[in-house]
């Protein structure tokens, strides 16, 4: 199995975990359900209330941080780079830097790569490439989500443990 399609897999059964495991208090306040959209997957509706506060946390832990830089690359193949930096400590299972992008409807969002990430405590450099279907990317502006996310061994499921998200506009450009 390729690489990316089974990262996919798991990063998307870690997620499903989150979801399954948060406590009902935890949840946030009901609103109606919102159509949400990842590329290559099928339109499904998320129903908002369901999303836990703590799934992409407002701050970095201490001494933890993820930047994703104003400016992404976008191919006359339609790829598209972004990159930015992060830093981490603290990991006992496999870190990576995950990026989704945005460009005209906030609510559909595109997986673009992902990197393995080294939390040794010192600040790196990311770089996340990959292509969207379903929509022609256009030079100018889209937003960003990066995360530092790690998938910590327990029991027999890794669940996943958010260090770090940044969200921020960004500027398309060709090249």
């Amino acid at each position: 199995m390729p690489v990316r399609p089974a990262l996919a897999a798991v990063l998307g059964s870690a997620a499903l975990l989150t979801l399954a495991a948060t406590p009902a208090h935890a949840a946030a306040p009901a609103h109606a359900a919102a159509p949400a959209h990842v590329a290559g997957s099928a339109r499904i509706a998320v129903p908002v209330h369901a999303v836990p506060v703590h799934a992409v946390p407002v701050h970095a832990a201490p001494g933890e941080s993820v930047t994703v830089d104003t400016v992404g690359r976008l191919a006359a193949d339609g790829t598209v780079t972004l990159t930015g930096t992060y830093r981490c400590t603290g990991n006992t299972g496999p870190v990576f830097v995950t990026s989704a992008l945005s460009q005209r409807d906030p609510r559909v969002k595109h997986g673009i790569g992902g990197t393995v990430a080294r939390c040794d405590g010192t600040t790196h450099t990311w770089s996340n490439s990959g292509q969207v279907s379903g929509e022609t990317l256009q030079p100018g502006t889209a937003h960003v989500q990066a995360t530092v996310m790690e998938l910590r061994p327990v029991g027999l499921v890794p669940l996943p443990v958010f260090h770090a998200t940044a969200d921020q506009d960004v500027t398309l450009v060709q090249g």
